[in-house]
C-alpha cells in the first residue's frame, strides 16, 4: 500500500469517477483506474461497484476512507513542516512560558527567535504553569514551558529537569535547619501567584503534603509577583517559598535565610504540547531554542537535576 494509491482512492471517493479523479491529481484515467486496482487486490477486497455513470463506494471503502484521510494527511504535513522548517519565512508562533522566565534565562528567547527568524510574527505568554497548561490543552497555545505538575488531560508532557524549592525568612530568628511541614503549616507566609491561587504546581504540592499530615497551609498575604513576596521577607513581614534559581540570581535581596525542606521540594520544569496536535515549524523552532537555552541554564549550574 502506497500514499499514491490512498491519494487516488481519495480521488476517486470524492469526485466519483476516475476519469474526475485523473483531472484532479493531474493524471490519466488508467493510471488512477490502475492504482485503486491495485489498492483492492493488496487488501483483497472491492472498494468500487463500476457501472453506471458514476463509482458507488461500498461499505470496504467506507471504512477505509478515515484511515485513508488521515495517512495522506500526516504524509503532506510532514512535506509542509520539513518546507516550512527550512525557510521559517512567515506564520504565526504561540509559546507559552512559564511566569518566572527571565530567572531561567528566557527573558531573550524571543529576541534570539526573532533574529534568526524575522518574518514569523511570535505571540509570547508567560503566565502562572497552570494557565499555560489550561491555555495548550484549549489551542489557544501551540506549546510552552511550565512547572509542574498540572492538569495533564490532553496534553503530551516532556520533564526536562528538577529546581529546587527553598524556604525563605527575613526573620532574625529564621530556622537554620531543615523546614518540615508542619514548621510551614504554622507560619506566617507570603504566597505569590495569586490569580493562580492553589492551581499553582508548587502550592499544589505543599498543600498536599499538608493534608497528608492534618494540616492545612494559610498564607497571610498573598500576592501576583515573586519579587513582591521577597520584598515583604526581606522587611521580616513573612515568610514564602522560592526556587533555587530565583535564589541564586543577581538581584535577591539580601538578608534572606533559605533553607531546605526535610523532605526536599522541587519544581520541575517541562515542556508541554497539545495531545496529538501537530506543532507548526515556529513553535517547533521555538520549543527546540527554550529547551536549548534551559540546557545551558542546567550545565552552568550543575546543582540542578535533569530529568531522564
Amino acid at each position: 500500500m502506497t500514499i499514491t494509491q490512498l491519494t487516488a482512492f481519495l480521488a476517486a471517493l470524492e469526485t466519483g469517477s476516475f476519469t474526475a479523479a485523473a483531472v484532479e491529481l493531474d493524471t490519466t484515467q488508467a493510471s488512477v483506474s490502475e492504482l485503486v486496482a491495485r489498492l483492492e487486490r493488496e487488501l483483497g477486497v472491492r472498494l468500487f461497484t463500476r457501472g453506471g455513470r458514476r463509482l458507488a463506494p461500498t461499505e470496504s471503502a467506507l471504512a477505509l476512507r478515515e484511515h485513508a484521510e488521515q495517512a495522506v494527511a500526516a504524509i503532506r504535513s510532514g512535506i509542509d513542516t520539513m518546507r516550512a522548517r527550512n525557510a521559517l519565512e512567515g506564520g504565526t508562533c504561540t509559546f507559552g512560558v512559564l511566569r518566572n522566565a527571565a530567572y531561567y534565562d528566557l527573558s531573550d528567547l524571543v529576541q534570539r527567535f526573532h533574529q534568526r527568524h524575522p518574518g514569523v510574527t511570535v505571540r509570547l505568554v508567560g503566565i502562572n504553569s497552570a494557565l499555560v497548561a489550561r491555555s495548550i490543552a484549549a489551542g489557544e497555545i501551540e506549546a510552552g514551558l511550565l512547572v509542574l505538575p498540572v492538569d495533564e488531560t490532553g496534553l503530551t508532557i516532556t520533564p526536562l529537569f528538577r529546581d529546587e524549592v527553598l524556604y525563605a525568612s527575613g526573620r532574625t530568628d529564621a530556622p537554620t535547619k531543615p523546614v518540615t511541614t508542619t514548621q510551614l503549616a504554622d507560619a506566617k507566609l507570603v504566597l505569590y501567584d495569586a490569580y493562580a491561587g492553589w492551581s499553582d504546581p508548587t502550592r499544589r504540592q505543599l498543600r498536599e503534603r499538608a493534608r497528608l499530615e492534618g494540616r492545612t497551609i494559610d498564607p497571610a498575604i498573598e500576592v501576583e509577583n515573586v519579587e513582591t513576596a521577597l520584598g515583604l521577607v526581606a522587611a521580616g513581614a513573612a515568610d514564602t517559598i522560592v526556587s533555587r534559581t530565583i535564589a541564586e540570581s543577581a538581584g535577591f535581596p539580601t538578608g534572606i535565610t533559605l533553607t531546605p525542606f526535610a523532605e526536599p521540594l522541587y519544581d520541575t520544569i517541562a515542556l508541554a504540547q497539545r495531545e496529538g496536535a501537530y506543532l507548526s515549524p515556529g513553535a517547533r523552532r521555538m520549543a527546540d531554542l527554550a529547551q536549548q537555552m534551559l540546557r545551558a541554564k542546567l550545565d552552568a549550574h550543575p546543582g540542578r537535576a535533569a530529568v531522564e
